[in-house]
């Protein structure tokens, strides 16, 4: 197909900008026997998705973890080594040593998404909202001094580490040029067409990704964007979906589809790749939403059955572990609204049955992890 995607413009220091052409792509994407079928597979796989978390008992304190799980990956992607643990003692503030310093870029990432899916209930996705969305992102981590909230004002780059522009391998658009793509990329967001909205949601972060509008914290800006435009379509009732799961097991390809688009205008090998990665990815959140109504309901038989009068606190323990993994012995006695030595034994007992896990080895700052759910996440 002859599809010219964009320009190749000479800037005065030497170097090649691209300059993206507006979406949609001229002539239309191609939708092929294998792209309708790709196409189906993802909006089925998330139609099971949605249907499986909405018959969550409560579907907001599942979200909980699905959030950090997509956070963790999202941040490794650009390098991070926080892992999900990391994250949950940080909010829960055990203070380790050994942990990894970058634990605070996957928080701004949580603080990110719930604040981005706030905003949507009030502010149609927008440029004023991914600015919004980048000065929570980069707000007092790595890549902070680097004007958070506001789109660049000089020439950034694409390459290996170290690199310099000259040996960039890809320049996104010069700095007088970012305002016009970037209205562009903003008319498509609101446009209404018959474009499935898998189309166009990877069209958009392909766009995206091209444009680079900041000086650090692109990849991930993307990534949430995606998972803004499934809520905000309806396709997906919560964030429950952790594409960076996929996109991080195949990064090398990633980046190669998404230079694709650019140099060969070729959107159809990218979008089909992003549609395997749908599926994929929502039903492995599928089954990963089974496993937690099983783990519910075993556990709360198992207490029925075993803790006799202690019964009634412990299966109301468990539904608040799903949404705070990683507490203290006073954080559950606040909770039930029980002495401290009462909490100390039902978590003890929790203990014994391998319900929870210390996780701190302190005496007086004991914390614990319902580590028989977080698995199910890692």
């Amino acid at each position: 197909m002859n599809r010219v995607s964009g320009r190749y413009v000479r800037q005065p220091q030497g170097y090649k900008a691209f300059i993206p052409a507006p979406l949609p792509p001229r002539p239309d994407v191609e939708i092929d026997a294998e792209m309708q079928r790709l196409l189906s597979d993802a909006d089925r796989a998330l139609g099971r998705l949605d249907g499986s978390i909405q018959t969550l008992p409560n579907p907001d304190l599942f979200v909980f973890m699905y959030v950090r799980k997509e956070a963790v990956l999202s941040s490794q992607i650009e390098g991070t080594q926080a892992s999900l643990n990391d994250v949950l003692a940080a909010e829960a503030e055990i203070f380790d040593p050994a942990a990894p310093r970058d634990v605070d870029e996957v928080i701004n990432y949580v603080g990110a998404l719930n604040y981005g899916l706030g905003r949507l209930e009030k502010l149609p996705l927008s440029l004023r909202l991914i600015r919004e969305i980048h000065e929570k992102l980069m707000h007092g981590v790595r890549g902070g001094d680097r004007t958070p909230g506001e789109f660049r004002r000089s020439q950034n780059w694409v390459g290996p580490a170290g690199c310099t522009l000259g040996q960039a391998t890809y320049v996104p658009p010069p700095p007088g040029e970012l305002m016009e793509v970037l209205g562009q990329l903003e008319t498509y967001l609101r446009s209404e067409d018959n474009v499935p909205p898998l189309i166009k949601i990877g069209l958009a972060h392909a766009q995206f990704e091209t444009i680079h509008p900041f000086l650090d914290g692109n990849g991930r800006v993307g990534r949430l964007l995606m998972t803004f435009q499934l809520c905000e379509r309806g396709a997906l009732q919560k964030p429950v979906l952790y594409l960076s799961h996929y996109l991080k097991e195949h990064r090398t390809q990633y980046y190669r589809l998404l230079q694709a688009t650019r140099d060969e205008g070729d959107h159809e090998s990218w979008l089909k790749f992003f549609l395997r990665g749908i599926a994929r990815v929502s039903e492995e959140a599928t089954v990963t939403a089974r496993k937690i109504v099983a783990l519910r309901e075993a556990h709360k038989r198992l207490l029925a059955e075993t803790f006799g009068r202690a019964a009634g606190n412990g299966i109301k323990l468990v539904d608040h572990m799903f949404e705070n993994p990683v507490f203290s012995v006073q954080d559950v006695a606040d909770y039930l609204k029980v002495t401290y030595a009462a909490a100390n034994q039902l978590i003890t007992r929790m203990e014994q049955r391998r319900l929870v896990k210390e996780v701190t080895g302190g005496k007086r700052t004991r914390r614990f992890r319902y580590d028989t759910y977080t698995r199910l996440f890692r």
